[in-house]
């Protein structure tokens, strides 16, 4: 189990403590939901938890089975509903891996990648699509 303490500091801004590494961050709403947009957002936080959770397991994989996949990225990006309930609409993902790795390695990395906690934790409740580029 792991702890996050979370303050709100005001004008729509929060401050997080991660328990095991006292690392901080800090949150703010965004500029189309009353807030100034310095900062990441909840949701914004939701959609880099996606994209970080892709590499980090393809990371595990290419570790397990001894290859190079620094310097591979994902870009994210997060749509919010138009009207309705104020909710994620759609998290796409471009996933870029190296040139030098083969399909059957490319193949491995996408399953284990499209197989990520965060995305299994959302499928269902936020549309997801995945590019791998």
């Amino acid at each position: 189990m792991t702890t996050i303490g979370c303050r709100y500091d005001g004008s729509l801004r929060c401050h997080a403590v991660h328990g095991p590494s006292d690392s901080t961050l800090q949150t703010d709403a965004p500029t189309d939901n009353q807030g100034q947009g310095e900062r990441f957002s909840p949701t914004d936080l939701v959609a880099t938890a996606l994209a970080t959770c892709i590499l980090t397991i393809m990371g595990i994989t290419a570790d397990r089975h001894g290859w190079l996949i620094d310097g591979s990225t994902a870009r994210v990006e997060k749509t919010m509903t138009a009207s309705g309930i104020r909710k994620i609409a759609l998290l796409e993902v471009w996933i870029t891996l190296p040139d030098d790795l083969t399909a059957e390695q490319r193949q491995l990395l996408q399953r284990a990648g499209e197989g990520c906690p965060v995305k299994r934790s959302l499928e269902g409740a936020v549309p997801m699509q995945l590019h791998w580029l």
